[in-house]
């Protein structure tokens, strides 16, 4: 074999080995975080960790998702001025219940409303009654309805039904639990109820397909109540069976990745035959 044919060779093993680098940089962070947009991942956790506390170590291994919050479209004068950008949502469950920890940042903790000006911090947690159709995302509609966990900064809970906007009647038993904290300038709070539910018009989580979620908060502080809320999109539970498809940036890598591969292998027939 001649100097010239060795040089080949090396350069062409040269170039695949670069490739693979690239590659495994690409592709490799890309396939492990692969996850379906607007997805709340669900873990399943002991309820020895007792995940109904805000600082249980058993949300240490429950993933994190950044939801972004906007305005929520109404007529009410400084309804655009919300102050709260982002929630971060982490779910998990039991064999008996299903968890929900949100911790967002609010400078101050409103936790009263006994003054006419005075308005507490809130939160609310919506779902549809019927998982198998999103509902508007307003408050449902009378042929979608929604059940609302709605809590409030001064300790209340309310297990709401709704039609549509306007429309909310509460549940004359609630089966949701709270726990709250406020630390550093965050509010975490916790809400759970049953999974399963034998009562008209409350959503189960027992169900083999995606459920749909949105929520909202109010700062008090803000003078932000009711109609004058930040609010999220419809994201979903997984629960469903079978793999998740990849989300679109993941995709976008993966076929970023595939043309690297395209070119390398052109490029190393170019060298064979030259």
């Amino acid at each position: 074999m001649s100097e010239r044919d060795d040089n080949r060779r090396v350069a062409a093993w040269a170039l695949v080995a670069a490739c693979f680098v690239v590659l495994t940089a690409v592709l490799g962070p890309a396939t492990v975080a692969a996850r379906p947009a607007n997805q709340i991942p669900v873990e399943s956790v002991s309820p020895e960790e007792n995940p109904q506390q805000p600082s249980s170590e058993a949300w240490d291994k429950v993933p994190p998702v950044e939801v972004p919050l906007t305005s929520a479209p109404s007529g009410l004068p400084n309804a655009s001025d919300t102050s709260v950008e982002t929630v971060r949502v982490q779910s998990a469950r039991t064999d008996g219940r299903f968890y929900l920890r949100m911790s967002w940042h609010d400078g101050t903790a409103d936790r009263n409303a006994s003054a006419p000006r005075e308005f507490a911090d809130a939160a609310a947690v919506q779902v549809p009654v019927n998982t198998s159709v999103r509902p508007p995302i307003s408050m449902g509609s009378t042929r979608n309805l929604v059940n609302v966990w709605y809590w409030h900064a001064d300790g209340e809970t309310e297990e709401l039904l709704a039609g549509g906007p306007g429309t909310t009647t509460e549940f004359e038993s609630s089966s949701v639990k709270t726990a709250t904290n406020y630390d550093d300038g965050r509010w975490t709070v916790v809400v759970s109820r049953e999974i399963t539910t034998d009562a008209a018009n409350q959503t189960s989580f027992a169900v083999d397909h995606d459920v749909d979620v949105s929520f909202a908060v109010w700062n008090g502080s803000n003078m932000e109540r009711s109609g004058t809320k930040a609010v999220s999109e419809w994201y979903h539970f997984p629960l469903g069976p079978g793999p998740q498809g990849p989300p679109y940036e993941s995709i976008l890598w993966t076929v970023a990745g595939l043309a690297i591969v395209g070119t390398a292998l052109v490029t190393i027939q170019a060298v064979r035959n030259s």
